[in-house]
């Protein structure tokens, strides 16, 4: 009942994948202390390469995006260094690899990156997260600083520079994180949008800075290897608002103009509903957004199957199952039962 999930897809005349099935962004926080991928990720990844793409764990663009410890970088040249390690295991393996580029935002922590001479968290606005890191709870969020007009500008060049930084390290392509209540989400919200200026109030002003992290990466990478992942329902680090509806409304009718790779919706269970998208996020996404779509979000093979089949969308991000089985596209294709999911399996790269 799978045999869709099992055809080749092109994203464009640039990228084929092998199959419909992708593996899903996971944090995994295994990275060195200077935020470089480890011999140990390489070989991760490269127990997945049968996936039809793998887009990585969410990578820093810049030091002052970190709000988990050791996670990946992609702004030093050790850095592209350890990723040119990754991708070449996965390629040589037969697979396809995107990078997620990322930046935190208000979800940041000066813990992380004081070392490097910053110890401001920036946000669209002066609004802060209440409680504290759910990997460090000993830390608390903090009331992050307004970005400026040029620190915005800088932020378009960091996420431009990261991408080129991705390409020259081997990556097929890249996935801007523009989801999950991260920088660029936190600019499409009302919740954490509170600006007065051009980057404010308006859907269109709202959708600016994320618009022109994705001209820019496509005009220095070609947006035939720019993907975007994006969460129109409010549903983590954000508090919804219906006014958020006109917001994504304007934003995704913008980026059916660009030829993306793809866009991917950020969810952690397709099944929640928001009364201001009419139902789910991927439903709504789907009705304004034409082109390829990557639905997520605690689908099983089955069911990620008859969605496409249902034309709800075209691929199938596949998340923890990937954690607990490497093997996780040939146990679908053979009908073998698969290993399930526990917390304790976040702890060692297998």
């Amino acid at each position: 009942m799978t045999e869709n999930l099992f055809q080749p897809f092109a994203l464009n005349e640039t990228i084929t994948l092998q199959n419909r099935i992708l593996m899903a962004p996971l944090t995994r926080c295994m990275a060195d202390d200077e935020l470089v991928p480890t011999q140990a990720m390489a070989e991760y990844y490269g127990r997945r390469a049968e996936a039809g793409l793998i887009i990585s764990e969410a990578v820093l663009v810049r030091s002052d995006g970190q709000g988990y410890p050791n996670t990946p970088g992609l702004f030093t040249p050790a850095q592209v260094d350890g990723w040119r390690v990754v991708t070449d295991t996965v390629h040589k393996a037969g697979g396809k690899i995107f990078a997620q580029l990322w930046h935190t935002g208000r979800v940041a922590h000066p813990h992380f990156f004081e070392k490097s001479g910053s110890t401001q968290v920036i946000a669209p606005s002066a609004v802060g997260l209440e409680g504290s890191l759910p990997r460090m709870r000993e830390l608390s969020y903090q009331v992050p600083k307004a970005v400026s007009h040029n620190e915005i500008v800088q932020l378009v060049a960091d996420y431009t520079q990261a991408a080129a930084n991705a390409i020259d390290a081997g990556f097929d392509g890249v996935e801007i994180h523009g989801a999950n209540g991260y920088l660029i989400d936190q600019f499409l919200h009302h919740d954490s949008n509170r600006r007065t200026d051009e980057y404010g109030q308006t859907a269109e002003n709202m959708a600016r800075f994320p618009l022109a992290v994705v001209d820019a990466i496509s005009a220095r990478i070609g947006n035939d290897r720019t993907g975007l992942r994006v969460s129109p329902g409010a549903y983590v680090n954000m508090a919804g608002d219906k006014r958020d509806r006109a917001v994504f409304d304007y934003f995704l009718t913008e980026l059916d103009k660009r030829d993306l790779a793809f866009l991917h919706i950020g969810i952690f269970d397709d099944a929640m509903e928001f009364d201001y998208l009419g139902g789910s996020a991927s439903s709504y996404v789907r009705s304004v957004y034409s082109k390829t779509l990557v639905g997520v979000g605690s689908y099983s093979a089955e069911a990620g199957s008859a969605a496409i089949a249902e034309d709800k969308f075209d691929l199938l991000a596949i998340g923890r199952p990937f954690i607990a089985n490497p093997d996780y596209v040939a146990r679908v294709r053979e009908g073998s039962e698969l290993v399930e999911y526990s917390d304790e399996m976040l702890t060692s790269l297998v």
